[in-house]
């Protein structure tokens, strides 16, 4: 993996845990880098950026305090994606983590090339949310 994507990838994750950088911004900083999508893994504690030639980077993710629920909560994980999109001053991508883990969230991937996001439970249930227009 190039040094360039190795940084814009650190970049990004870093942006997102300390507000520096928006959803948007993110997701136009690794298109322009050539990442097709990331994922990120709330149980093992790493975000994984894929690029379409087979190359990844994976980085350690912010400590959370909060282990994944049992049970995935398809309505409070389209509160908490309608509370990120909103951008208001009392959203965190740090707080969105520990409630998106108290709902069940275990892991999700954003397809840049599909504009999505997939949300996934413990037991393989999902919710998938489009990017905004």
């Amino acid at each position: 993996m190039h040094a360039d994507r190795i940084a814009i990838a650190e970049t990004c994750l870093k942006g997102a845990e300390t507000g520096a950088m928006s959803f948007p911004e993110i997701i136009g900083a690794l298109a322009g880098a050539g990442f097709e999508a990331y994922l990120v893994d709330y149980r093992a504690g790493r975000q994984t950026f894929y690029t379409p030639d087979g190359g990844k980077v994976s980085l350690d993710l912010h400590a959370g305090a909060c282990a994944v629920a049992a049970a995935f909560d398809t309505t409070a994980m389209a509160q908490l994606i309608r509370w990120a999109q909103a951008g208001g001053a009392d959203y965190s991508y740090l707080a969105f983590s520990e409630k998106a883990k108290a709902a069940g969230c275990a892991f999700y991937l954003a397809s840049i090339i599909g504009r999505r996001v997939v949300y996934f439970g413990r037991s393989g249930d999902m919710h998938v949310e489009h990017f905004p227009q």
